[in-house]
């Protein structure tokens, strides 16, 4: 009897999970099993197993063989510990030595050539495989590019079994190697498209100085849409450790291009016919799909012709506004999906859009159907939302800025705010806790009373707080100290300048 040990990983939820493959060889009828909660799919892997390593010029053991995956309570899922098993087979078989297995997470499907094809998910699985102080990863090569930028990771591409077992041998080297200067940092659209329309584009550089959550109203054409697809490109590129989490997200929901790292603020825009489970994730066996809030995690989710959107989605997103995160509970799993995203909702401001126009259109809507319209986004999720905006129909053809001018006003206030919060465990003005804004961060008193006076005339506590925080972003713009009486005003413009149409 022989017993041998190797390493391979597994998604769970949006997470990587080790998983040690025991592998026994013994006398007895010839037969595998493989216990420890496989699904089909692993279960399979046994035989894409055998046949890789026969039709690599290998051995495959006669007699009884048992393969075991722990943690045993773990469901396992996907083809991804195909070579972790085979592996194990090789190592209990004496046909490559068992050191090197121990220092080693295997990742990949095996093709029944012997071939290494590429997974989704490997790079949650080569996170937690650094984190947990394993010395090297052999991935595929489709896999490479993603992996290749978690830091203090050995990760190695191999085309097939055999290019595996040479380089443990030490007689090949990895396909390639990949670093972050291979991460994805196309250009998005450039808001110097966006004709006119200059205080929106303000408003917009204001909400992207803070993270805070937009809305903007008006009717069709006006630039609503043009202008909610160019945020990202006036938002700073992700840190590295953002970029690790955005595209591990990404690599599960398969939504990777060219399977390369994501390094600027990922964009969500779903249909309004969207479902919940679309939106907020779903769970399949014991598979997790991410859903359009989670893929929009340290991005943006647009909601465009919100009021279309069933009520139930649109009030599914109040928990991650406040959160950050989902609380997803199905029979399978239930766990917690990261989804802390800038919001922006746009929407006409009645069903057929005439109500603001200047033009010869005349808005036909009866005065209920209008109540329906405004009210499908309820008020507790009108009251997340810090930049109202009113977009009227454009009356000049003016080119702004473009989004690299805006973008670079943009990292500088947010460089300020990132300095006054040096000790304290937020980086942007949105989220800033309440405790701290009465406290420790109140304007200059001419605009601390003005806050009063907002409080007092029905601002609630939870609007003045939100006005405050986005007086700061605006004073981060205009380079003061503390928010002055003008940066409060503005502050409460952009609170209820939508509101009040609304009403």
């Amino acid at each position: 009897m022989s017993l041998a040990r190797s390493w391979g990983a597994v998604v769970s939820g949006v997470s990587g999970q080790l998983v040690e493959v025991e592998v026994d060889h013994s006398q007895g009828l010839p037969t595998v099993g493989l216990v420890g909660l496989p699904d089909t799919s692993v279960v399979e892997s046994k035989h894409r197993a055998k046949t890789a390593i026969v039709n690599s010029g290998l051995r495959w053991p006669k007699g009884r063989v048992t393969i075991s995956l722990s943690p045993a309570e773990l469901r396992k899922h996907g083809a991804g510990l195909d070579l972790a098993i085979a592996m194990g087979v090789l190592g209990a078989t004496g046909q490559i030595s068992t050191e090197e297995l121990g220092n080693t997470v295997f990742i990949g499907e095996l093709g029944l050539d012997g071939s290494l094809r590429s997974v989704p998910g490997a790079l949650p699985c080569v996170i937690v495989a650094a984190q947990s102080g394993i010395k090297s990863v052999v991935v595929p090569r489709g896999n490479l590019a993603q992996c290749q930028i978690v830091p203090r990771a050995r990760v190695v591409a191999c085309e097939d079994l055999s290019h595996v077992i040479a380089f443990l041998r030490g007689e090949r080297e990895s396909l390639g190697t990949a670093s972050l200067e291979a991460v994805n940092l196309q250009e998005p659209a450039d808001l110097a498209d966006v004709l006119g329309q200059e205080e929106a584009r303000w408003a917009l550089e204001v909400a992207a100085v803070g993270g805070h959550n937009m809305s903007m109203v008006g009717s069709p054409g006006v630039g609503k849409t043009m202008l909610a697809q160019r945020i990202t490109g006036i938002l700073p590129p992700l840190t590295q450790d953002q970029v690790l989490e955005v595209t591990a997200i990404h690599a599960i929901a398969g939504t990777l291009r060219d399977n390369e790292p994501i390094g600027i603020p990922p964009f969500e825009a779903p249909h309004h016919c969207a479902s919940m489970a679309a939106l907020v994730g779903s769970v399949h066996g014991n598979r997790v799909t991410p859903g359009a809030l989670t893929r929009a995690h340290h991005g943006v989710l647009f909601l465009d012709e919100a009021p279309e959107f069933s009520r139930n989605a649109l009030d599914a997103l109040r928990q991650p506004l406040e959160s950050g995160h989902i609380s997803l509970s199905r029979a399978s799993w239930s766990g917690l999906l990261p989804a802390r995203f800038q919001l922006i909702l746009a929407a006409n401001p009645c069903p057929c859009g005439n109500a603001l126009t200047d033009t010869v259109k005349v808005c036909d809507c009866t005065s209920a159907t209008m109540r329906r319209y405004t009210t499908q986004v309820s008020g507790p999720l009108r009251d997340r939302i810090d930049v109202n905006v009113l977009i009227p129909s454009v009356r000049s053809l003016h080119a702004g800025e473009s989004s690299h001018a805006v973008r670079e006003r943009v990292i500088t206030a947010r460089n300020v705010a990132r300095d006054r919060f040096a000790q304290f465990p937020w980086e942007r003005n949105s989220e800033i806790p309440p405790g701290a804004l009465r406290t420790r961060f109140l304007p200059e008193p001419a605009g601390n009373a003005l806050l009063n006076n907002f409080v007092g005339s029905s601002g609630g506590f939870r609007g003045s707080h939100r006005v405050l925080r986005v007086a700061w972003s605006i004073a981060d713009l205009q380079c003061h100290s503390r928010p002055t009486k003008s940066d409060v005003a503005l502050a409460i413009h952009l609170r209820t300048s939508e509101t009040a149409v609304a009403a």
